[in-house]
């Protein structure tokens, strides 16, 4: 191997791992700004954090949708304003809503873990978003039974069925726009 192919070699890694950290970062900053915005309607308020983290997985893969994620959920733990109605801090995990928190993650990573191979099979994909997002509803869902000290049926009533439609619109957003953003990115990123 000559020292210019060792050198090419040396600059694709640097370059992919600039990359992965550049997109990494800019799609943890979205969630970021999405998050925050919220409608309290009770203990759980609309949020965009789900819809941020569906266009996360399609414009990112699973490594690195899930990162993303993780630093968003380290940055809020760490006292920044970042999750619903602009709070922060680790009492939020604690909170009503700190099983929704954490539910997130698996979420994440089953989207995640679809989209990256069958990005363009959107009725697949939103069935995907679908069943993940049930995981984080159950996740929430016992958290909300056990730091509100009520039924399980009342945390459904309370943490899932008042979002069951608006979630499910979020989904269809991201499965019909998921895919031409993650093609139109990925098509600009190797221009590059």
């Amino acid at each position: 191997m000559d020292q210019n192919t060792s050198t090419a070699r040396g600059n694709s890694n640097s370059n992919a791992h600039i990359r992965f950290i550049t997109t990494t970062a800019l799609m943890t900053a979205v969630i970021c700004i999405l998050a925050p915005l919220s409608i309290p309607i009770g203990p759980v308020p609309i949020s965009l954090t789900n819809l941020a983290i569906y266009f996360t997985m399609y414009i990112l893969d699973t490594k690195r949708g899930t990162i993303a994620y993780l630093i968003y959920l380290l940055l809020g733990l760490a006292g920044l304003p970042i999750f619903s109605n602009f709070t922060g801090g680790p009492q939020k995990l604690f909170g009503p809503t700190g099983g929704y928190l954490i539910g997130f993650i698996p979420m994440a990573l089953i989207t995640g873990l679809v989209v990256d191979r069958f990005y363009k099979k959107r009725i697949l994909c939103i069935i995907v978003m679908e069943a993940s997002t049930w995981i984080c509803y159950l996740f929430g869902s016992a958290w909300l039974m056990v730091s509100m000290k009520i039924t399980f049926k009342a945390a459904l009533m309370a943490g899932v069925i008042p979002f069951i439609i608006e979630d499910f619109i979020k989904m269809v957003l991201a499965g019909i726009f998921g895919p031409v953003l993650r093609d139109r990115l990925r098509r600009f990123t190797s221009l590059n």
